[in-house]
C-alpha cells in the first residue's frame, strides 16, 4: 500500500514550508500525487518527496523555478541524467569554494581571537622601554576617522616635498601626538630626511595602557598622574597609537613618557 504524506509532513521532510509546496503545486512544478476533492488537502508520495528534494537542491545551485520546471519536464531520461550529473559537478565545485572560504574565515577568526586575547591581557598599565622614534606630524589631521585611516600613509607621503619622497618610508600604523593642548596625527618614520613637521620621541620608559574612544581622556589623565606621582616626571607630550581592532573599528594604546 502506497504511503502518503500530508503537506506539513512533506514540507518538514524537505526542510521547507507548507506554503512553498502549495506554490510549487500552483505553478505545476511539483504536484501532489493525491488531492482530496472535498477538503482540497494535498498528499505526497515518497516519489514526490524525491522530486521535491531535487527541486530544493537545484535551487541551491541558483537555478530559477522556471528553469527547474523545464528540466524536470524533459521526456528524454538521458537528458535529465546528464543535467543532474552537471548539477552534481557544480555542487562539488561550490562545496570546494565554500570550504576554501571557510578556511579563510577560520584564519581571520583566529587572528581576531589573538587580538582579543591581547586586549584582555592588556587591561592594566604596563611600562615599556621604547627606543627613540622619529615621527612626522600632519599639518591638518587632528583625529582618526574612517576616511583618513583608509589611505593613512598617502597623506604623509603627499606632505613631503617631491624631491624628498624617495628618502621617506613609514611604519604601517597611525597615532595622535599631543603637546601644549594641540593634537596632530602622525606617522612613524623608518627612513626620513630633514623637513618640516619632524618630531623626535625620546627613548626611555613609557607608561602604556589600552583604551577606547570613550575612556581615552580618563586613561590619559591616569597615566599622567602615575608618571608624576610614581616616577617624578612632568610629561609635556603624550602619544596615542591607533590599534585597529576590527573592521572599521579601532582602539588606542596611550603612551606617556616617564623618563629614562
Amino acid at each position: 500500500m502506497k504511503k502518503y504524506f500530508s503537506v506539513g509532513e512533506a514540507a518538514k521532510a524537505v526542510r521547507t514550508t507548507s506554503e512553498t509546496l502549495r506554490h510549487y503545486d500552483r505553478i505545476g512544478l511539483v504536484k501532489p500525487s493525491k488531492k482530496d476533492e472535498w477538503t482540497n488537502y494535498r498528499y505526497y508520495t515518497e516519489q514526490d518527496i524525491v522530486r521535491l528534494n531535487t527541486v530544493r537542491a537545484l535551487q541551491l545551485m541558483d537555478l530559477s523555478l522556471q528553469e527547474i520546471k523545464k528540466v524536470l519536464e524533459y521526456d528524454d531520461l538521458e537528458k535529465i541524467v546528464d543535467f543532474l550529473a552537471q548539477a552534481e559537478k557544480k555542487a562539488d565545485e561550490k562545496i570546494a569554494a565554500l570550504q576554501y572560504s571557510k578556511s579563510k574565515i577560520a584564519l581571520a577568526k583566529s587572528d581576531y581571537e589573538r587580538k582579543l586575547q591581547g586586549q584582555q591581557n592588556f587591561s592594566g598599565v604596563i611600562v615599556k622601554n621604547l627606543p627613540e622614534r622619529v615621527i612626522l606630524l600632519s599639518d591638518t589631521l587632528k583625529a582618526p576617522t574612517l576616511d583618513n585611516l583608509w589611505n593613512y600613509l598617502d597623506h604623509f607621503y603627499d606632505k613631503v616635498a617631491p624631491a624628498l619622497k624617495e628618502k621617506f618610508s613609514f611604519e604601517d600604523l597611525a597615532g595622535i601626538y599631543t603637546e601644549n593642548g594641540t593634537a596632530r596625527l602622525f606617522a612613524v618614520c623608518i627612513r626620513y630626511a630633514d623637513t618640516d613637521g619632524l618630531k623626535i620621541l625620546p627613548k626611555g620608559k613609557y607608561l602604556c595602557a589600552g583604551c577606547t574612544e570613550e575612556n581615552r581622556e580618563q586613561t590619559l589623565h591616569e597615566l599622567i598622574r602615575i608618571a608624576k606621582t610614581k616616577y617624578g616626571a612632568e610629561p609635556d607630550f603624550t602619544v596615542q597609537l591607533v590599534i585597529v581592532s576590527g573592521i572599521l573599528q579601532w582602539t588606542y594604546e596611550v603612551q606617556v613618557y616617564a623618563g629614562e
